[in-house]
C-alpha cells in the first residue's frame, strides 16, 4: 500500500468537511442581503441534511458497488461547486442550493471514507482507522469557519474571502490526486441500498443525534447572537472552538473504551449547552468560549469516536451502509432541533429558544443516561429468568 494513500484520503475528507461550514461566518450578511430572518438561516443551514439524508439512505452502500475513490472525488467537486455558486451569487436562495449540495458530498465521502480508511490501515487497526476519520472530519468542519471569519477580518466584509479562493484552487487537485488512490475490490450489489442498523447501535446513534444537536444550534444560531451584540468577528473562532476542542479530546477518547467514551460525552453535554446559554443571555463571550468547548468536547471528541468505532466493529461487513445508519442519527439531531429553534427564536427572541431547547435536550439525555444503566439489569434479569426456566426443565424431566 502506498505511503501516501492514508494522509492523501484525509486530507480529501478534511477539505470536503471543510467546505460546509466554510460560509458559516457569513450567515448574518446572506440573510441581510435576501431580507430574511432568522428562521429562514435556520431553513439554510438545514438544507445541507435535505441534501445528506437521501445520500446516506439511498446511496449509503453506493462505494461498495463502484469502489472508494469515485464518491470521494465526487463529493470534492461537489464542495468546489457549492463555493464557487456563493461567490458568483451570494444570497439566501443560493446559500439553500449551495448547503444541499454541500450535504449530498458529505454523504459520500463519510460513507465511503470511513471503510475506504479501515481497508488502507488494515482491519486489525480499524480503531486507528475510526480516530483518523473523526480527526480529518472535526478539523474540516471547524477549520472552514475560523479560515473563513479569519479573511473576513484581514479582508473586511465580502462574500469573495480567501478561504473560498483557497478552497477552489484546492478541489480541483484533490479530486485529480484522489482518482491516484489504490483500487478496492468491489462487489456485485445493488446501486440503491439503504443503512444499516446493527444491533447494539442504537444508544450511540441516539447520543449522536443529542450532541450534534448542540453543535448545530451552535454553528446556527449563534452567529446571529453574535452579531446582535456587535460582536460577530467572533463568529469563526466560536464555531472553530465548537469543533477543535472535540479533535483535542478524540487521542483520549481512545484509551477509553468505546461505553466509557460515550457516558462521559453524555455527562458533559448539559454543563457545556448550560454555559453557552448563560453566555448568549449575559452576554460574556468568556462563557459562548467555556460553553462550546465543552459541549465540542461531548460531540466531536468523546461521543463522535465512540460511536463510529464501535458501529464500525458491530458491522466488518457492511462498514459503509452501517456509516450511513450512524449518521442518519447524527443529523436528524443535527438538524430537526435547529429548525425547531429557528422558528421559535422569530417568535420569542434567540435566547428563549436556546432555553427551550436546553430544557428538551436535558430531557433526552437524562433518559438515555438512565435506560443505558437499566439496561444491563434488564439483561442480567433476562439471563437469571433463562437460567431458572432452564433448570425447572431440567428437574421436570
Amino acid at each position: 500500500m502506498p505511503r501516501y494513500a492514508v494522509p492523501l484520503l484525509a486530507l480529501c475528507l478534511f477539505t470536503v468537511t471543510f467546505a460546509v461550514n466554510l460560509q458559516a461566518p457569513l450567515y448574518p450578511a446572506y440573510l441581510a442581503a435576501s431580507g430574511v430572518g432568522a428562521m429562514a438561516g435556520t431553513l439554510a443551514f438545514a438544507a445541507y441534511v435535505g441534501g445528506l439524508m437521501p445520500t446516506l439512505i439511498f446511496l449509503g452502500g453506493l462505494s461498495d458497488r463502484v469502489g472508494r475513490r469515485g464518491p470521494v472525488a465526487c463529493a470534492l467537486l461537489l464542495s468546489g461547486a457549492a463555493t464557487l455558486l456563493l461567490v458568483l451569487s451570494p444570497g439566501w436562495a443560493e446559500l439553500v442550493v449551495a448547503r444541499v449540495l454541500l450535504g449530498v458530498g458529505t454523504g459520500l465521502a463519510t460513507t465511503a471514507g470511513t471503510a475506504y480508511m479501515t481497508e488502507l490501515t488494515g482491519e486489525a487497526r480499524s480503531r486507528r482507522a475510526a480516530l483518523l476519520v473523526t480527526s480529518a472530519t472535526t478539523l474540516g468542519f471547524g477549520g472552514g469557519a475560523l479560515a473563513t471569519g479569519l479573511s473576513l477580518m484581514a479582508q473586511g466584509p465580502g462574500f469573495a474571502p480567501a478561504s473560498f479562493l483557497a478552497l477552489l484552487a484546492a478541489v480541483p487537485v484533490l479530486a485529480a490526486a484522489c482518482l491516484a488512490l489504490p483500487r478496492v475490490a468491489v462487489r456485485r450489489l445493488p446501486l440503491l441500498r439503504r443503512p444499516v442498523f446493527p444491533a447494539g447501535a442504537a444508544p450511540y446513534g441516539l447520543a449522536m443525534a443529542l450532541t450534534w444537536a448542540s453543535t448545530g444550534v451552535t454553528i446556527s444560531v449563534l452567529p446571529l447572537v453574535l452579531e446582535g451584540q456587535g460582536l460577530g468577528g467572533w463568529s469563526g473562532p466560536v464555531i472553530f472552538l465548537a469543533l477543535f476542542v472535540g479533535f483535542l479530546c478524540q487521542p483520549l477518547a481512545r484509551r477509553l473504551s468505546n461505553p466509557r467514551a460515550l457516558a462521559l460525552g453524555l455527562w458533559l453535554i448539559p454543563f457545556g449547552f448550560a454555559a453557552m446559554l448563560a453566555g448568549a443571555a449575559l452576554p460574556s463571550i468568556p462563557l459562548l468560549l467555556l460553553g462550546t468547548a465543552l459541549t465540542s468536547a461531548s460531540s466531536y471528541g468523546f461521543t463522535y469516536l465512540a460511536a463510529l468505532s464501535e458501529v464500525s466493529a458491530l458491522a466488518p461487513g457492511n462498514r459503509a451502509r452501517a456509516t450511513a445508519g450512524l449518521f442518519v442519527y447524527a443529523y436528524c439531531g443535527f438538524s430537526v432541533p435547529v429548525i425547531a429553534a429557528g422558528a421559535l427564536a422569530d417568535g420569542v427572541g434567540v435566547v428563549p429558544a436556546m432555553a427551550a431547547f436546553f430544557i428538551v435536550q436535558l430531557a433526552g439525555v437524562m433518559a438515555l443516561l438512565v435506560a443505558r444503566r437499566e439496561s444491563p439489569r434488564r439483561l442480567r434479569a433476562s439471563q437469571e429468568s433463562s437460567r431458572m426456566l432452564a433448570a425447572g426443565e431440567t428437574n421436570h424431566r
